[in-house]
């Protein structure tokens, strides 16, 4: 099992919206900020490959189909996933599986791609089987208020069309030593990978986790749709990561990567950066 963290591009989110009910006077001391109260957030892609031949992806970030209507959040820095998987001797049709922790932009719009000669939307990944929780997928074709201008359905809609979604309703292993385990609070149905290696067992935290900042239980973003869902959720897979010393990949800190957490009484906190 080989794990490699790509970094796809940044963003800035309101500092407010990350932090949400903490005042700034505290997660400024945790989290940088521009004069806007804007902070940088990385869109991470994690490349699995394993000895039997799988290779998978875990998000996709942003893509770049909607970066004009998205103009608010100052995209920078983005590179193009299939030409980082070039670098590293594979060809996107080689991937076999995508797994996408959830359908918000900034994780799975790298999904499809626009043909320049036809103009209509092709899958990124055409030969893979795209894995997404069925809350996750109802959510998106019938979003809440408060999510709907989170999902566009040109980014999903070619993976469905050709039969490359594959939809799961409880915790599923999808190969030996890669478990996807489900999530809500943030949004309905989030998977959590969880990645078995000889060293320790790593975990794509997604938006349950986003930064370091927020490995403490409270400190709950505003883009949360289930707030009180999300902290009993933080609370269930941090637990777990530190009885087993397990290690926590965040998708958006970008300036942490990957770290194991540890409990002091009842305050949650990062022990051992990684990666």
């Amino acid at each position: 099992m080989n794990i490699q963290i790509i970094d796809t591009g940044y963003f800035y989110a309101d500092g407010g919206a990350m932090f949400g009910a903490i005042p700034k006077t505290a997660w400024s001391r945790r989290y940088p900020s521009n004069e806007t109260n804007g902070c940088i957030l990385s869109m991470r892609s994690l490349l699995i490959t394993t000895d039997s031949g799988k290779v998978i992806l875990v998000d996709n970030g942003a893509g770049n189909k909607h970066l004009k209507q998205l103009g608010y959040y100052n995209f920078f820095d983005l590179v193009d996933l299939g030409d980082e998987l070039r670098k590293r001797g594979i060809e996107p049709g080689q991937v076999t599986d995508v797994i996408l922790t959830h359908l918000h932009f900034d994780h799975c719009g790298y999904s499809t791609q626009t043909d320049k000669k036809t103009g209509g939307l092709s899958p990124s990944f055409p030969n893979a089987t795209h894995w997404v929780s069925r809350k996750q997928w109802e959510n998106f074709l019938h979003p809440n208020a408060l999510e709907k201008d989170s999902y566009f359905i040109e980014n999903m809609q070619a993976i469905a069309d050709r039969n490359l979604l594959q939809l799961i309703d409880t915790d599923t292993n999808i190969c030996p030593g890669v478990e996807l385990r489900l999530f809500d609070g943030h949004t309905p149905g989030q998977i959590v990978p969880y990645i078995d290696t000889p060293e320790r067992t790593y975990v794509f935290v997604g938006d349950v986790i986003p930064l370091v900042a927020s490995v403490s239980p409270e400190w709950i973003s505003a883009y949360d749709t289930y707030p009180v869902i999300s902290w009993n959720e933080k609370i269930r897979l941090l637990d777990e990561a530190c009885n087993k010393g397990q290690a926590l990949i965040y998708c958006h800190d970008a300036y942490t990567k990957c770290s194991t957490v540890k409990k002091v009484n009842n305050f949650y906190t990062k022990e051992k950066i990684l990666l």
